[in-house]
């Protein structure tokens, strides 16, 4: 059975990326959508129209990754799509942060996504994607938000490469770096009115970053990032010194 897997499904992009998947990646027969709150997974799974299968699970948690596999295992998946859409950050200095606020960032959008994506591997074949959501924060490091920069820092490297091995394979991996959203992440991380940097910067719409990052998935690219502003600062970040950036993109 060809399916596809989204982490952090319940709502906001997750959300937008399972209803959009369904047209981009129609060969998938059935989903499995990832996440903590088991009401709002299943509100999402009412508005696709092929079958969903909803596993609330806590992926810090020990044995979530096993319980994943083994739900693929058991009707003999074949993963065409994965989109490792959960994470968190959290705005404030390290020194004043709850040091188990931190560690468990790191434990979901590193140590979480590592995870799947090694165990989803197992079950894809060539022209098999891999969509990782990252930020524009991964390109140079954000102050007031150094855990969760450093984090996303991560999750572009890993995909560039891990894109590099599976090449030969013929499976796809894609960095998706959007700017801020207007989703449920400002209002958890405490960045919602909170920074003057985000004050500031044009918001991405969610659709049309799920639509292009679907799009940058399906023709291989390794970063796909919303908007000319924050295509233009990726550029910035590649050609200046970060010390150079470092006290400009502070949030």
């Amino acid at each position: 059975m060809k399916v596809g897997v989204i982490t952090g499904a319940s709502s906001g992009l997750g959300r937008e990326f399972a209803l959009r998947a369904e047209e981009a990646f129609p060969e998938i027969e059935r989903f499995f959508l990832i996440a903590r709150r088991k009401d709002r997974l299943e509100e999402t799974a009412k508005l696709l129209k092929k079958p969903a299968e909803i596993l609330p699970l806590d992926l810090t948690a020990e044995g979530s990754v096993e319980a994943l596999t083994s739900a693929l295992s058991s009707c003999g998946a074949e993963v065409c799509l994965l989109i490792n859409n959960s994470g968190m950050g959290v705005l404030g200095e390290v020194k004043e942060a709850d040091p188990g606020l931190q560690m468990h960032m790191c434990d979901l959008n590193v140590r979480a996504l590592t995870g799947v994506t090694a165990a989803v591997l197992k079950f894809m074949k060539r022209g098999g994607r891999i969509i990782n959501v990252s930020s524009i924060a991964s390109f140079v490091p954000n102050a007031r938000m150094t855990v969760y920069s450093s984090t996303k820092a991560y999750v572009t490297s890993f995909s560039r490469g891990l894109r590099q091995e599976l090449k030969k394979e013929g499976i796809g991996v894609t960095a998706v770096c959007p700017g801020p959203m207007d989703t449920e992440f400002l209002d958890v991380g405490g960045v919602r009115g909170q920074s003057p940097m985000f004050k500031k910067l044009p918001y991405c719409k969610v659709p049309h970053v799920v639509k292009g990052a679907l799009r940058a998935a399906k023709r291989g690219r390794a970063v796909y990032t919303d908007k000319l502003f924050f295509k233009f600062y990726r550029v910035l970040a590649k050609v200046l010194p970060h010390a150079w950036l470092i006290p400009f993109v502070k949030t």
